[in-house]
């Protein structure tokens, strides 16, 4: 990744964490359930940079507060990655092609959090490859950092997406809205 990248990655990073630092309220509650709903900008890095832009996602999430401090998370969706015209030799001949990408994630985690409203988390699931015929699944595993309020969540995480010898992975900025059930 390029230093312009790593420098937008973490000023979007630095961005998020201070989005609505008004609010002091506890964000989790001991055997609370919370739904949101979230928009995922999605960063290609490793080998998937060979295929796509970038991506988008809808996510949403069920939390369960363990303690007020301890949240497990189930989060779905679908990822959506823009696809890039790859050149392809064969032989003397050079085709171009496109590889569309959609991914159907099903992730199980935590967030823990480390003051009242900032959060560290990690997920892992299987994602579900629906473009071209589907069938494909992948393992997904993830990390990140957060700052949620009563009703916002801001993360971002690395989520890594192994598989057939490449090393794919994103990295996600989600913006979420969510309430309590």
């Amino acid at each position: 990744m390029n230093t312009q990248k790593k420098f937008f990655a973490i000023l979007l990073t630095a961005s998020a964490l201070f989005v609505g630092l008004q609010s002091n309220a506890q964000s989790i509650e001991k055997s609370k359930l919370r739904f949101g709903i979230g928009i995922d900008g999605l960063l290609p890095v490793g080998s998937l940079t060979n295929t796509t832009n970038f991506g988008l996602g809808i996510t949403p999430r069920l939390q369960y507060g363990i303690s007020d401090r301890f949240a497990l998370t189930f989060t779905s969706g679908i990822y959506h990655f823009f696809p890039k015209d790859v050149l392809i030799q064969y032989g003397s001949q050079s085709y171009k092609a496109r590889y569309d990408l959609d991914v159907i994630p099903v992730k199980v985690g935590f967030k823990a959090f480390v003051t009242s409203n900032i959060y560290v988390g990690a997920e892992g699931g299987i994602g579900f490859q629906v473009d071209n015929g589907g069938g494909d699944t992948k393992f997904l595993g993830s990390g990140g950092i957060g700052y949620a309020s009563k009703k916002w969540d801001v993360g971002v995480r690395y989520e890594n997406i192994p598989g057939n010898g490449y090393r794919n992975g994103i990295i996600g900025l989600r913006l979420a809205y969510g309430f309590g059930l």
